[in-house]
């Protein structure tokens, strides 16, 4: 019987990215929250699971050669999860190659800037006292509406990100992207991107991780995740 990996998370997109994956996997795992707003993620028992201070991470008991394994990072737990199961990771070589690519576009570029802009934009304006610098709102916008354009072109040509096959890379993406109205963009222009946001939106994988835990999703200003 296939033991329960342990996920250590919050819901914040880069949490989204794991709790989606592993129910898309259908994999067991046990969840073991990390408050962001109480500092969990700096005590020394979380360090020795994630050095970086960062969730997500998850402990599969049943990882290489049968030994238990840690991992941090969003996007290496995204591929071991998709090498251990032979899923979502493309049915060729093409393809694989595929998902990586849009996999470390998602973690250099959608990821950071998204990321930024909702800090800049939502959150610093509210900050004690309040921090409205035009100059990093206006870059971080433009940057996060640049790279939403590349993925609208991306998607004129596929239903997903890497191919006509969920992936990785798709739920890497998603979780950021759902989130296109905290970070003034908008749709209107980028209808491929906005038809597969729905379509993603209805999985009831998608629903079932991004719902976890959710009622706990009131981030200040000063937390990354």
């Amino acid at each position: 019987m296939t033991q329960p990996i342990d996920l250590y998370y919050w819901p914040t997109p880069n949490g989204w990215k794991i709790s989606i994956a592993l129910e898309e996997l259908g994999l067991p795992y046990t969840v073991h929250l990390v408050n962001l707003r109480a500092g969990d993620q700096h005590k020394p028992e979380f360090l020795k699971i994630s050095p970086n201070n960062r969730m997500p991470a998850i402990v599969d008991p049943d990882g290489p050669d049968g030994a238990s394994i840690a991992i941090f990072e969003s996007g290496a737990i995204l591929q071991y999860l998709a090498r251990k199961t032979g899923k979502l990771c493309g049915p060729t070589e093409r393809d694989r190659i595929a998902v990586d690519q849009w996999l470390m576009w998602q973690m250099g570029g959608v990821g950071p800037m998204a990321g930024q802009a909702h800090h800049f934009l939502k959150f610093a304006p509210n900050a004690d006292p309040p921090q409205v610098l035009p100059y990093a709102m206006d870059r971080y916008r433009s940057e996060t509406a640049r790279l939403y354009g590349v993925l609208d072109r991306q998607l004129a040509q596929h239903a997903f990100v890497a191919g006509d096959f969920l992936s990785i890379a798709d739920i890497a993406i998603w979780p950021w992207a759902s989130l296109w109205e905290g970070q003034q963009q908008t749709l209107e222009d980028k209808p491929h991107m906005a038809r597969w946001l729905e379509a993603m939106a209805a999985r009831p994988a998608v629903q079932r991780g991004h719902a976890l835990h959710l009622d706990l999703r009131v981030t200040p200003p000063s937390v990354r995740g």
